[in-house]
């Protein structure tokens, strides 16, 4: 599964689609929800398997906020955002250290009406020099990545009229070319396309409602354009001017449900998983109206987690996150066949690296298992936080950051001179 040549070609179209964000990634980076190209891979190699008893080194660890926000690393800083107390924090750490490089801290007009937790609950953004956080109130906000220095900031419920959703805003923005993109929610404003140096709106598309998916990045006729899971299903847009190139409803017939699994993309070819009785579907963008592969709810049903494909396999969670009754499964891409699953394996975030998969459950567990659709096999497992660890891991360098809603852990999977 992972041949030369498979590897080869993953690294050509990761390379492409990284170059998309925002003018390129350095190695080592995981500047944004699920790694630099989106996609849940990191390019690490040479990491340690055999871990002792109580898990791999920990390399420093601090206390966090609330919020399921996960970490961004750029150029050697990490940034945790988090809230505390009534103000939204965005914190820049020295990345193989932890040491605070400076605070950015925004009051929002916080009231306890989120759910089950205060937010924030997206991963900030790092690009062009700049970091961008959504909180859960709806504020949008740009700071210097250098200094924290804030360079705009407005919110998307006010602008947009949008409705704030189960939990608070949720869906993380990207960055694509020279446009920030988001799911504002809005009427006639469903996504907006914002300069990112300045926040002024550029254009506005669709009355699609926001979700607690992020977008993905994909190419469309040579267009650099984004794939969003919204509260209504697939929309994709051209990045540059926001020219809707395909939709396709997807979403539960209840209203007390959420989309929050991003979108996982391969050519012209769209996945998208939702729960709630909805299950995944299998796209093939042709036109507007995109064609279908395949659908339905038996094979990988996503209530928040998004899986990862390796080569012709997606690997997943299935089912929903009470009670502890999700399963890891691997399936097939083309065809929805289920190779295999493990039940009651939980919720959990899983990152492609080196040969296999991590997988950081909601009990706080990492365990790193094969990539293979043959039969699940298991290398290691290591109790590293509490539970609920909900928010999104990040590997940069050899370096594991994970956090629940009290502690952030930096753990070394490399051997360090």
């Amino acid at each position: 599964m992972f041949a030369s040549k498979l590897r080869s070609v993953r690294g050509v179209v990761a390379a492409g689609l990284v170059l998309a964000l925002a003018g390129g990634t350095a190695a080592g980076d995981w500047p944004n929800f699920n790694g630099p190209a989106r996609d849940g891979h990191a390019p690490d190699t040479g990491l340690t398997w055999k871990w002792p008893a109580d898990g791999p080194p920990v390399a420093w660890k601090r206390d966090a906020g609330a919020g399921f926000a996960g970490v961004a690393v750029s150029g050697g800083v990490a940034f945790l955002f988090n809230r505390v107390g009534a103000d939204e924090v965005l914190v820049a750490l020295d990345a193989a250290t932890g040491a605070e490089k400076w605070k950015s801290v925004a009051r929002t007009r916080y009231v306890d009406d989120f759910g089950f937790d205060d937010g924030p609950r997206c991963v900030p953004v790092a690009a062009g020099g700049r970091v961008f956080t959504l909180g859960a109130d709806g504020d949008l906000r740009a700071v210097e990545a250098a200094t924290g220095k804030e360079l705009w900031q407005r919110n998307l419920l006010t602008a947009y009229h949008a409705r704030k959703g189960y939990f608070g805003a949720g869906t993380g923005p990207i960055v694509v070319g020279d446009r920030l993109l988001v799911n504002a929610g809005g009427k006639g404003a469903g996504v907006v396309g914002l300069d990112p140096a300045t926040g002024k709106e550029l254009w506005k598309a669709t009355d699609d409602g926001p979700s607690y998916s992020s977008p993905t990045p994909i190419t469309v006729g040579g267009k650099a354009c984004a794939a969003f899971f919204t509260r209504a299903g697939l929309v994709v847009v051209d990045a540059a001017d926001g020219t809707v190139k395909a939709t396709k409803g997807w979403r539960a017939r209840i209203d007390a449900s959420v989309n929050a699994a991003s979108p996982v993309v391969r050519g012209d070819e769209v996945f998208l998983s939702s729960s709630y009785g909805t299950g995944a579907i299998l796209l093939k963008l042709k036109g507007a109206e995109p064609e279908e592969v395949w659908s339905g709810d038996r094979s990988l049903s996503c209530h928040y987690n998004t899986p990862v494909l390796v080569g012709d396999y997606l690997y997943g969670i299935d089912g929903r996150q009470e009670g502890g009754a999700a399963r890891l499964r691997c399936v097939e891409w083309k065809s929805g066949d289920v190779k295999w699953s493990v039940d009651r394996f939980g919720c959990a975030s899983l990152i492609a690296v080196d040969g296999g998969l991590l997988a950081v459950t909601d009990g706080g567990e990492l365990v790193r298992f094969s990539a293979t659709e043959k039969e699940y096999q298991e290398v290691s497992r290591a109790k590293l936080l509490d539970a609920p660890c909900r928010a999104a891991p990040a590997l940069a360098d050899g370096r594991l950051y994970v956090r629940d809603e009290k502690r952030l852990l930096c753990v070394r999977l490399k051997e360090t001179k």
